[in-house]
């Protein structure tokens, strides 16, 4: 409510109220009438104002702005976000992953950066991270994931041990992992972190002509970071370090920017590429497919509630508009179901009609009912109709998100390709990417977290995966853990 003088308080239903402190008693010292209906709302409004929080990715804030193209790629993609000098508002919401609402912004971990671009033909969705791989290639195993960095079921606490454990039981995760145990793993703030989609999409243009793809939004602020020391210091300090310093810094006009760039892969050439460019746990190399710069997303506009837009903001893969679609990314396709499934339980079956997550381009949709519903359908309320309903048009959509594939039903992991392995891309991080100050850290960050209760048996493998990564690093992480 506006601290306007001139406003009145009123009730949910718009009556003015005849006191904001004082309930209705039988006299003033008599006890409290249940016809007090505003008391009764005030108190059963507060009993329900929490809503569910999310599963991962509980902790985060976010901003508007808006994102615009300067750069021509309609050649790979008809997108309307994505033509020359189209300027496309938008919502962003950073976030940890295994962190509770409260907990601190500076943990070591994941941060998610998903984005709403409100597009002229509807809303699209890119639910990414700060990292461009993940620990998981396979949705089977995320739920298992997740659970082994949250809190054990019998203290109620977060166990270096059982991350440990999950960790080395599934090399797969060993580039991700490095990427977190070094200096990204901690972002000085929000505005100095890149954003990736993580995931490959597909990309159709006007022609029916198909690219696979990558988002790389690089950060205009530098990338920076806190090491282990100043994380845990301003984590007693200031919980909320990150949101308080996005929100201060557009408060201030200091308006944060990312320059999108792509990487883009010829449609025949992921059948033959020396890795599984659909492997969530790989990179493509820039020297392979190098990076195309598309526009400039900037962050302008505070949320006035939090509650609403923020915390009922729902992001999700399925969220796709003509000219962009998925990949056989096994993740992403399971993150294609459960996203959305995930805001129907927490926030509603109707969660799209929240006026955060509502298209800025018509709706003309046959859903019909349920909680939360505020949108006034008509009849006919079904398809086909005889009676001016809308119906559907092919000519508005296309193949983006179409591909071929043959086979037995199995379950089984990906095909290996050449350069396909598990260690191989963290070994290179290691090697080529960090410098000698950076594997320093690295050692020194996977060190104290090692000593964090690991018990022995997991200590033994954990050594192992490091030195499946790199030798020398191996070496050093266990020299480290046996005599500091």
């Amino acid at each position: 409510m506006s601290n306007d003088k001139g406003k009145y308080t009123t009730n949910d239903g718009g009556a003015p109220v005849a006191s904001d402190e004082h309930s209705l008693t039988i006299g003033p010292d008599g006890p409290i009438l249940l016809q007090d209906h505003y008391l009764i709302e005030q108190m059963a409004a507060f009993n329900r104002e929490r809503i569910p929080e999310r599963q991962p990715h509980a902790k985060g804030g976010g901003a508007f702005g808006h994102f615009e193209v300067t750069q021509d790629v309609s050649k790979y993609t008809r997108a309307a976000v994505f033509q020359p000098g189209t300027k496309t508002d938008i919502l962003i919401r950073f976030s940890t992953v295994a962190g509770e609402q409260g907990s601190p912004d500076t943990w070591r971990d994941p941060r998610g950066f998903s984005l709403k671009f409100y597009t002229s033909e509807g809303n699209y969705d890119m639910v990414g991270n700060n990292t461009p791989v993940f620990f998981l290639r396979d949705p089977m195993k995320f739920q298992h994931f997740i659970r082994s960095q949250k809190r054990r079921a019998d203290s109620g606490l977060r166990d270096h041990d059982m991350q440990w454990d999950f960790w080395s039981l599934s090399p797969e995760s060993a580039h991700q992992v490095t990427w977190l145990m070094g200096d990204r793993g901690i972002p000085k703030t929000w505005r100095h972190m890149d954003g990736f989609s993580s995931h490959t999409y597909s990309w159709a243009n006007a022609d029916g002509e198909k690219f696979w793809v990558k988002y790389h939004f690089k950060t205009d602020q530098g990338n920076e970071f806190l090491t282990q020391a100043e994380a845990d210091k301003i984590a007693g300090e200031d919980g909320d370090y990150h949101r308080r310093d996005l929100f201060n810094a557009i408060k201030e006009g200091n308006f944060p920017t990312w320059t999108l760039h792509m990487q883009i892969m010829p449609f025949e050439e992921a059948k033959t590429y020396r890795f599984n460019p659909f492997d969530l746990t790989k990179v493509w190399p820039h020297a392979d497919y190098p990076l195309i710069e598309v526009g400039k997303l900037t962050l302008n506009q505070n949320p006035t509630d939090f509650h609403t837009q923020i915390e009922q903001a729902a992001f999700a893969p399925d969220s796709l508009v003509r000219g962009i679609g998925l990949s056989p990314d096994k993740m992403l396709l399971g993150r294609s179901f459960s996203y959305s499934d995930a805001h129907r339980a927490r926030l509603g079956a109707n969660f799209k009609q929240i006026p955060v997550n509502r298209p800025k381009s018509p709706v003309h949709s046959y859903s019909k009912d349920g909680a939360m519903r505020v949108d006034n359908v008509s009849d006919p309320v079904y398809a086909p109709n005889s009676y001016g309903g809308p119906h559907a048009d092919p000519s508005l959509t296309d193949d983006a998100g179409k591909w071929h594939a043959d086979g037995e039903m199995v379950r089984a992991a990906y095909t290996l390709r050449k350069d396909d392995d598990d260690w191989g891309q963290a070994g290179t991080l290691v090697r080529d990417v960090l410098d000698d100050a950076e594997r320093a850290r690295l050692v020194s960050n996977v060190v104290g977290h090692l000593k964090g209760g690991v018990s022995e048996p997991i200590l033994k493998r954990a050594f192992e995966y490091w030195r499946n990564v790199d030798k020398t690093l191996g070496d050093q992480i266990e020299k480290g853990v046996r005599e500091g």
